[in-house]
This record gives structure tokens, C-alpha cells and sequence, in this order.
């Protein structure tokens, strides 16, 4: 089984000046050294090895850590729309819908309904799940591109959760390629800043953003979180074997919900003027999208993403279990699952009964079918997300 292990540390303090450090990683994923079967080798290099005493070895001291993915958890709201609702405020149809994305239905936040109190729900669930007090959470990476406060949500789920340590916590905003990278954070977190427990939500109301007379995009997004805990292992228990992460600024003319700018000069009447500049409100506009163009971006470029991933984890597409893609067309699922040659047994899909729910798709299509049974522990996935930026990303995992 392939196995990547963590940023190796110095050793040697006394002598810190006299090395540099060679790693063995790069942004897009893991490089295997030769000879050590598939795992990453990140270790200090230390020069004038004449002037050492015995105690100061010139051999590297690997200090070794992995991380794993031990528990998980999902929220929806409890106001569910079908199909058949959005017939009746647009021209739409169950079945133009259905043949189209293989939606059905989806969840939208209502009422009292928060988003960061269905994040703090779905992290309560993989806290229980993995057996973690919340108290020994040290850090928490909320995915999110529609925070409920400007300087983001993140810090409020350590509040909800009841957490005594005050652990940092902090939004990643990357749309729906958002809980991919947050795994990878936290990975990276294990492996070099010796923290133990992650907890990486994904957390999104994308419904708040959509035009509901726009037929092209109100089927399309549905509201929800879901969260994993990622903990520090030994690295030959590790549980992400790679990654590729990428972005382009190209794309964001075919996926993009803009800031727009009221001028309120009204407000200070002729005041404005004597400052130089006209006040003005800001909000953002809905979900402007092509929906041909990223259909074609997603089909082209996440079979390719995978592959790399797979390859730098030295593993072949007949060694994964599980196929779990961001959850946005089924069309673009089928397409993906054929191009990597996966049977459609082995691809999860719960796209029918949530819809586009954003960086919460995949936690929680994964909490889904860990909670069904489906994924036992030990099984390999490929998972990759893609979206708004453009930017997308997979990561070759083990759960448990």
C-alpha cells in the first residue's frame, strides 16, 4: 500500500546554521525518493560533516508522522424542495431537471436555520464518531465560500462545539474545490506543526446566492455541511497518499458571483464630495454561470487531476475502492467515472437528493455511505473537488 509520511524536523539544534533542508514535496502532491517505498523523505542535509563530533550524526534523523481520516459527520436543513417546487415559480420540469443534472431534490436553509450551526452539527457527529473530546481539537479549517460574517465563520464552530483551548480556526475559501484542499491543509498541519487533531468542514448555502427566476441555476444548489476528522499517526498507518491542486484565473468569467457596488453619496448628503470619493454599499450579485463551458472544463481536466494523484501515490485506478467526486451533474460524474475506467458501483452519488451542495458534497456524500456501510475502513478513495476560480484539486485517501 502506498504510504506518504511527514515533514521530517531537524534534530540538531546546535547547529542549525550549518544545514539546509531538502524536501521532497512540491505543491501539487508527493514525490517518492527511491528505495523507500513510496514514502515521502523530508529531512536536513547537514554540511562540513568534518566538523561534527559523534554526537552530531551526519546521518538524517527522520522524525515520521502521518494522518488519517477516523470520523465524520454531515447537517442538511429541514426544508426540502423538489423538482415539482421549483415547477411552480419557474419553467421547469421534474424531468427537465432530472435527465439534465440527476437532481431530484435539495435541502435549503430557512427560519432559524444557520449555517455555522450545521457545521458545528456535522463536527459534533465526527467528533462522536472518532471518539475525540472536543477539547483536543487543535485546529479547525471551515470551507466555505458563503460565511455568514465577512471575516468568517470559522472561529464560531470552536464556540458551538464547546472547545476550552481556544484553537485556531479559520475559513478556506476555494468554492467547491474547497474541501479538498482543507484535507490537504490539515495533513500538512499533522506532518509539519505537530498537531494532532484537524477537524476540516465543509460548509456552504449557496442558496442564498442564487437568482430563483433563473431556471439555468436555481435547480442546480442545495445547502449543507459536512465534517471529517483527520488525526496524527504513525506514518505507516498514513491515510493521504497524494494530491494535485491547481487553479486558473482564466475560468472565473464561466463561474463567479461578483462584487457589486450601490453608490449611497444620500447618506452624508453633500460630505460625500469633501472626502473625494462617493460611499457605497457592497453586496455580492447571484451565480452567474456557463454551463457548458465548465461542464467541458470538469470533464476535461478532473480525470487528468486524478491520474496525476494516482500516480505520484503509485497506484493504478484498479486500486481504488471508491470514486467520490464534488457532487455537481451526474452527467459529469458518469463522464469522469468512464474516462478512469470505474465501474458505476464503485462511484458514490447522492446528487438526486441533496443537489450542488458546494465544498459540503463530498464530506457529505462520504458520511453517507461510511454511515450506510458501504466504505469500510481500509478502503481507498479518490476523491476530487472542482469549481468556482476555476480551481480544482483530488486526493488519493484511506479511510480509517
Amino acid at each position: 500500500m502506498a504510504n506518504a509520511s511527514g515533514l521530517f524536523t531537524p534534530t540538531v539544534p546546535s547547529v542549525r546554521s550549518r544545514f539546509s533542508p531538502s524536501i521532497d514535496i512540491d505543491r501539487s502532491g508527493f514525490r517518492f525518493s527511491e528505495g523507500v517505498s513510496r514514502r515521502i523523505l523530508c529531512y536536513s542535509i547537514l554540511q562540513d560533516e568534518a566538523k561534527l563530533s559523534p554526537s552530531e550524526s551526519t546521518v538524517p534523523r527522520l522524525v515520521s508522522k502521518g494522518c488519517k481520516l477516523v470520523g465524520c459527520g454531515s447537517a442538511v436543513p429541514g426544508l426540502q424542495i423538489s423538482n415539482d417546487d421549483l415547477a411552480k415559480i419557474v419553467d421547469t420540469s421534474d424531468e427537465w431537471i432530472s435527465v439534465r443534472t440527476g437532481i431530484r431534490n435539495r435541502r435549503v436553509l430557512s427560519g432559524k436555520d444557520s449555517l455555522v450551526g450545521l457545521a458545528a452539527e456535522a463536527a459534533k457527529k465526527a467528533l462522536q464518531m472518532a471518539e475525540v473530546d472536543a477539547d483536543d481539537v487543535d485546529l479547525v479549517l471551515m470551507c466555505t465560500s458563503t460565511p455568514e460574517d465577512l471575516f468568517g465563520s470559522a472561529p464560531q464552530i470552536p464556540k458551538a462545539l464547546g472547545c476550552k483551548n481556544n484553537p485556531l480556526a479559520y475559513d478556506i475559501t476555494a468554492a467547491c474545490s474547497g474541501f479538498v484542499l482543507g484535507l490537504v491543509s490539515a495533513g500538512c498541519y499533522i506532518r509539519g506543526g505537530g498537531f494532532n487533531n484537524v477537524l476540516v468542514i465543509g460548509a456552504d448555502a449557496l442558496s442564498r446566492y442564487v437568482d430563483w427566476t433563473d431556471r439555468g441555476t436555481c435547480i442546480l444548489f442545495g445547502d449543507a455541511a459536512g465534517a471529517v476528522l483527520v488525526q496524527a499517526c504513525d506514518s505507516e498507518e498514513d491515510g493521504l497518499f497524494a494530491f494535485d491542486l491547481h487553479s486558473d484565473g482564466e475560468g472565473q468569467r464561466h463561474l463567479n458571483a461578483t462584487i457589486k457596488q450601490k453608490e449611497t453619496d444620500h447618506l452624508l448628503g453633500t460630505n460625500g464630495s469633501l472626502l473625494g470619493f462617493s460611499p457605497r454599499n457592497s453586496s455580492y450579485s447571484c451565480i452567474q454561470m456557463n454551463g457548458k463551458e465548465v461542464f467541458r472544463f470538469a470533464v476535461r481536466i478532473v480525470p487528468q487531476s486524478i491520474e496525476s494523484a494516482l500516480e505520484k501515490a503509485g497506484l493504478a485506478g484498479s486500486d481504488i475502492d471508491w470514486l467520490l467526486l464534488h457532487q455537481a451533474n451526474q452527467r459529469i460524474i458518469d463522464a469522469v467515472a468512464t474516462r478512469l475506467e470505474v465501474p458505476s458501483e464503485r462511484v458514490i452519488s447522492n446528487l438526486a437528493n441533496f443537489g450542488n451542495t458546494s465544498a459540503a458534497s463530498i464530506p457529505l456524500a462520504l458520511d453517507e455511505t461510511v454511515r450506510s456501510g458501504k466504505v469500510q475502513p481500509g478502503h481507498t478513495i479518490a476523491a476530487a473537488g472542482f469549481g468556482a476560480g476555476l480551481t480544482w484539486g483530488s486526493a488519493i485517501v484511506r479511510w480509517g
